[in-house]
């Protein structure tokens, strides 16, 4: 049965927003040949042909035809592939894990509740969209000029970029959490800090905890790519057998590549799922 005081509510509301809510006609059809105007124009403006693409694709198949069947080469070059694909796996979890010990202290320095001053606030929030707006690739390529090739370079790399992203995304978690376990704490006596320590923290860490598996998975396909441009990895790997022409290498480095993250991200998914239900559990009891 429907309330008869929320359909006044909602006659109120369609009265008073019926500029906003009143469909202009013709407006879908205008959108719509704006944005396949705008999508011929920049499909115009870089060069695309369909006689180009239609070449891209057979050369494409020419490619897949020389990459099977896949093979690995003698067992010295499996291990190195192996090797390499624990050393990208590493590089990923280092990285990730560096940057949110850093990120989370200045997670509460960027959020609105929990920040000393509001010029902090606005220097922290700044400071991570300057990390976050230089790609990993870009930060691949100093580190490496900076300390050398090597998978040290990959770490920093990630390091750098995730620093910018997960104090971004702690400090909306933070700004999110529930105000009244802080306001327990500081009636029982407790401090500021305590009110962080106590309130604040338990409620967003399983957040945390879960945005942190799902940058480590992410991440492992990304030091792959970072480990083309030297820093370690079977990323390099990758890129000594695509110029030396060896396609049915380089299709099982893409297997094993593809099967790692998928491992992962089957583990990782589960860990959030337990991590999120349990932390659900501790709130509804």
């Amino acid at each position: 049965m429907r309330d008869p005081v929320q359909d006044l509510a909602d006659a109120a509301l369609r009265r008073k927003h019926a500029g906003i809510l009143r469909a202009t006609p013709g407006q879908g059809l205008v959108l719509a040949l704006a944005m396949t105007a705008l999508l011929a124009f920049g499909l115009w403006h870089l060069g695309f042909s369909v006689t180009r693409f239609a070449a891209g694709l057979a050369n494409l198949g020419t490619f897949i035809g020389l990459m099977l069947p896949p093979a690995w080469g003698s067992t010295a070059s499996l291990l190195r592939s192996l090797h390499a694909l624990g050393e990208t796996v590493a590089i990923a979890f280092l990285g990730t894990l560096m940057a949110a010990i850093i990120a989370f202290p200045l997670g509460f320095l960027a959020a609105r509740n929990t920040t000393i001053a509001g010029l902090v606030r606005l220097v922290a929030r700044r400071g991570f969209d300057t990390l976050r707006g230089v790609d990993m690739l870009i930060w691949a390529l100093i580190w490496v000029n900076v300390v050398g090739l090597g998978p040290f370079a990959g770490v920093l790399a990630i390091m750098s970029s995730d620093i910018g992203s997960f104090g971004k995304l702690f400090s909306e978690a933070i700004e999110s959490s529930d105000r009244k376990p802080v306001e327990g704490v500081l009636a029982a006596g407790g401090s500021r800090l305590h009110g962080i320590r106590f309130g604040i923290i338990p409620q967003v860490l399983p957040v945390l905890i879960s945005q942190f598996l799902y940058y480590f998975e992410s991440n492992t396909r990304s030091a792959t790519i970072i480990g083309i441009v030297g820093a370690g990895g079977i990323g390099l790997q990758l890129s000594e057998q695509i110029r030396t022409l060896e396609w049915q290498t380089v299709s099982f480095l893409i297997i094993l590549i593809l099967l790692t993250v998928a491992a992962i991200d089957i583990i990782s998914t589960r860990l959030r799922r337990a991590i999120i239900g349990n932390a659900e559990v501790a709130l509804g009891s």
